[in-house]
């Protein structure tokens, strides 16, 4: 056997064991499967790993954009027009959410935590300075004890009416935005706060909000089950609320918006528990997406989320009392805050019902800048972009025994909304793009395989075609070498000539007889006689 054919029947053997061995293992997903169970098995919250680490201290930032709907004709809605707004903002705080006091429970398989949010005003994003820029807006404190008084003799409506008169209390109120967002003390809740101590004299929105926690939360580490990696396991010590009307709508669903599972697919849906709206809320796939490099999945709040319950039987169970329900696109969340009658929705009413909309002049709700959305990286779970949008609304109506009211068209009144954003920083992104290569890398080795078998089949086709060219070559040499000794041997032959004319006699042929005509014979060896 020649060294061609060796290296032939070599480089078969080696591409077909390559071939083999590679669509195997395509076929079984065995590095797929192993990669998985590697990340199920990593992507825990274990003490002192990294996935806990960035838990801990999450390194994007984020930023709480807060907009108002200053309101330009208070005196023509309070006469029964149509009120009309004029967005203001955004005034940008950064946002500081450490988590403090962690406690592993239950053999490492639950973890107690404390998030203290902090909040820092950042000038450069936004359009204004809050303690200069005034707005004016609905007067919730007013309100607050407006919606108390219903509950109360209607003869003591109007003496609570003439009083607020006096002290020039009216329904809407004109403050800066600091005052609106951080607190002031406000003249109304000073006056109940003496008679009654429990009540806070003091009116913010995120008042005593800065640098406090929003509960005690217990997650689930994922130790037993990928799938529950960050899922709130109590929070407040409790697994379910008792607030809304039905067991599916109290139940605490999902992460807290933090991380997620790892091995996320598009079909699934994801929950998160929103503590400001004291309910869980579900996520639907809608996009592929790519932020600095890294592909992920969107998510977004489907419509059936705060759709009306006669389009979706499933939110009956927000409606408190049950069958009081208000219409789609909005949420009523003052069962679980006291006080005024606080209703939420997205940005300008976006997915609500166009009457909401059309209530106000001056709202324009855009899937662009309204939308709430999360972007994943969907192999090992984590958020590298999102957006929270939520709009604060109140409720107006007529009150008797308050004359002030007494043309007010009932109303979701927009308040301000936040959009509260987090994008992956630079640094994290180049991490996390190398680990997403090697990943790729592994998961893909059975096609690399598959590669170089496919190419080195290449190598034994042609090296089967030059073998086989070269056969022919030598088979045509040794034709050529056969032909050429014929034609060498067909030289050394010796022909008679032939003559026209008869043979003379001669003495030598004296005796043989006389031959008519001319004939050839081979030399040296006399020819024959016929």
């Amino acid at each position: 056997m020649t060294r061609r054919s060796c290296a032939i029947y070599a480089t078969g053997i080696v591409c077909a064991h390559l071939l083999i061995v590679g669509i195997a293992l395509v076929v079984a997903q065995v590095f797929q499967t192993m990669i998985h169970n590697r990340l199920k098995k990593e992507i825990t919250l274990t003490e002192n790993s990294q996935v806990f680490e960035s838990w801990k201290n999450p390194p994007p930032p984020v930023f709480m954009e807060y907009y108002f709907f200053n309101v330009t004709n208070p005196e023509v809605f309070l006469a029964g027009g149509k009120a009309a707004v004029k967005q203001m903002g955004p005034y940008t705080y950064r946002e500081y959410r450490p988590r403090e006091n962690i406690t592993f429970l239950e053999n490492g398989t639950k973890v107690y935590a404390l998030n203290p949010r902090t909040f820092v005003f950042v000038p450069e994003r936004s359009a204004g300075d809050p303690k200069v820029d005034y707005v004016t807006t609905v007067n919730i404190p007013f309100v607050a004890v407006m919606n108390e008084l219903n509950s109360y003799s209607f003869f003591m409506r109007p003496l609570v009416s003439i009083y607020l008169k006096s002290q020039g209390i009216e329904v809407f109120m004109n403050r800066t935005v600091h005052e609106i967002l951080w607190g002031f003390k406000d003249p109304l809740l000073t006056k109940v706060h003496s008679m009654k101590p429990d009540v806070d004299e003091y009116f913010g929105f995120m008042w005593k909000k800065n640098g406090t926690h929003e509960g005690e939360f217990v997650f689930h580490t994922g130790k037993d089950n990928y799938l529950d990696y960050g899922k709130v396991d109590t929070w407040n010590g409790l697994r379910q609320m008792s607030w809304w009307s039905s067991n599916q709508s109290n139940m605490i669903n999902g992460t807290d918006g933090a991380v997620f599972h790892p091995l996320i697919n598009r079909n699934e849906l994801l929950y998160i528990f929103a503590a400001d709206l004291c309910r869980s809320v579900h996520l639907a796939y809608v996009e592929d997406v790519e932020v600095k490099g890294i592909q992920a999945y969107r998510f977004t709040p489907p419509k059936d989320v705060l759709m009306n319950p006669k389009d979706n039987p499933a939110n009956e169970g927000f409606c408190v009392p049950r069958g009081d329900c208000l219409g789609t696109g909005v949420l009523k969340v003052s069962v679980c805050r006291e006080g005024a009658p606080i209703v939420v929705s997205f940005p300008h009413f976006y997915q609500a019902d166009p009457k909401y909309i059309n209530a106000i002049e001056g709202l324009n709700p855009n899937k662009e800048e309204h939308e709430t959305y999360v972007d994943l990286q969907p192999t090992i779970g984590t958020p590298i972009r999102a957006c929270r949008r939520a709009q604060l609304n109140i409720i107006l109506k007529r009150v008797k025994g308050f004359p002030n009211t007494r043309h007010i068209n009932e109303t979701i009144f927009p308040i301000m909304f936040v959009n509260e954003t987090a994008t992956i920083d630079d640094d994290s992104a180049a991490q996390l793009r190398t680990l997403l290569l090697i990943l790729t890398l592994a998961s893909n080795f059975p096609m690399f395989i598959i590669g170089m078998g496919i190419i080195l089949l290449l190598v034994l086709i042609v090296l089967f075609c030059r073998n086989r060219q070269k056969k022919n070559e030598v088979k045509r040499i040794d034709f050529t070498a056969a032909f050429h000794s014929f034609t060498t041997a067909k030289d050394d032959t010796a022909y008679t000539q032939v003559s026209d004319k008869p043979d003379e006699p001669s003495e030598t042929s004296a005796s043989q007889p006389v031959r008519n005509g001319s004939y050839i014979a081979m030399s040296p060896v006399e020819a024959q006689k016929c």
